[in-house]
């Protein structure tokens, strides 16, 4: 990601309410770097969408102000903004040719016909599909469309593009396929890139930095690893990733740990609260970071759990226990001869570091 100074977009103070009374973006600030991509992600309703359209101007904010490369956009017409855009439904004109779907936008920036050849061949050629120009959206596979999509986002060279949830319609496949490809495509180009998604996987793969939304308020703004390893609170652990949610009582605080108490049982976790003494919080810890049936005395955080399920996943066996009286805690353990003959029914020893558990403020 390229090191800047200023920051390129900037939403300040932005509220957003459709009715007057009922607030679906509240108080929301963020600075994006330019070259920057940023994903917004959170639950269908979380104001994502709203913030993504308030930007490209086909919505305009309740209060507060937007800027781009350092002028505010709230009183400019979406297509004086010069953004590119990239929508799930590919949004391409059916009755044009792929090279007339591209030329598009840049004979309305009156561009020379030379000039526009110019770029519609090497944006072709970027998005892999030469020899197309001829084929029209129909004739093209779901994601050729959207490969097509994303060249025309990017013909006319903007500085900016906005992504509402473009790979939505595509299978598992094609839709793992082109995360990598815009994720190559953003390092190839520089371009600042802004994206909205309710797929956490595909915003850990794709993203520098995610800001988690629920209920029109970022709950966390940080890089991919940051929200995965260090979850500011019970939402953001829940909704990134897998977790283990466990809900106790602090007893007491040692440094920057915690002891939890869950009906009587001890946990030790990092403490990311600074609740009150007899406080509920949420442990959570990682299925991939519990320990099975560890060395005596190498752990303090352990539990006894009884196997409920075993579910091979080729690389790695995914078990479902019961433990802390819920019969859905999760662990992964590798596929090895030692763990090959674990079956249901079966009573395991859990342990995990201190480190690998955060203890949370319940939101």
């Amino acid at each position: 990601m390229p090191e800047h100074d200023s920051n390129y977009v900037s939403f300040q103070n932005v509220q957003k309410s459709y009715d007057g009374n009922t607030l679906v973006v509240k108080g929301f600030n963020l600075d994006i770097k330019e070259g920057e991509f940023v994903t917004m992600l959170g639950p269908s309703g979380s104001g994502k969408t709203t913030c993504l359209m308030m930007l490209a101007g086909f919505e305009t904010p309740t209060s507060g102000e937007i800027f781009i490369d350092g002028e505010p956009v709230n009183k400019i017409a979406p297509h004086k903004r010069n953004i590119g855009m990239m929508f799930q439904n590919y949004a391409l004109f059916p009755h044009m040719t792929v090279a007339e779907n591209l030329a598009y936008p840049l004979q309305i920036r009156k561009m020379s016909r030379s000039v526009i050849e110019d770029k519609v061949k090497n944006v072709l050629d970027m998005v892999e599909l030469s020899g197309f120009q001829h084929r029209r959206p129909r004739q093209l596979s779901g994601g050729q469309q959207q490969r097509v999509a994303l060249a025309r986002a990017l013909v006319f060279e903007p500085k900016l593009v906005l992504m509402d949830e473009p790979l939505g319609a595509l299978d598992k496949h094609l839709r793992e396929q082109m995360q990598y490809e815009i994720k190559h495509i953003h390092e190839k180009t520089g371009v600042t890139v802004v994206y909205v998604t309710h797929d956490q996987t595909e915003a850990l793969t794709m993203s520098d930095r995610i800001a988690v939304f629920n209920h029109g308020v970022v709950q966390q703004l940080d890089t991919p690893q940051a929200l995965y390893e260090r979850p500011s609170n019970s939402f953001v652990a829940n909704f990134i990733g897998e977790t283990n949610s466990i809900h106790g009582k602090v007893s007491e605080y040692q440094d920057d740990y915690c002891i939890v108490d869950i009906n009587g049982h001890k946990i030790k976790a990092g403490a990311v609260t600074m609740a009150e003494q007899g406080a509920r919080v949420m442990v959570s810890v990682r299925p991939e970071r519990i320990v099975l049936n560890p060395a005596e005395g190498s752990l303090f955080n352990l539990v006894e759990a009884r196997v409920n399920e075993r579910i091979y996943h080729g690389d790695h066996i995914r078990l479902r226990v019961s433990a802390f009286d819920s019969d859905e805690f999760i662990l992964k353990v590798p596929n090895s001869e030692t763990n090959a003959g674990l079956g249901e029914g079966e009573m395991v020893q859990l342990g995990w570091e201190e480190s690998d558990a955060r203890a949370l403020d319940i939101v």
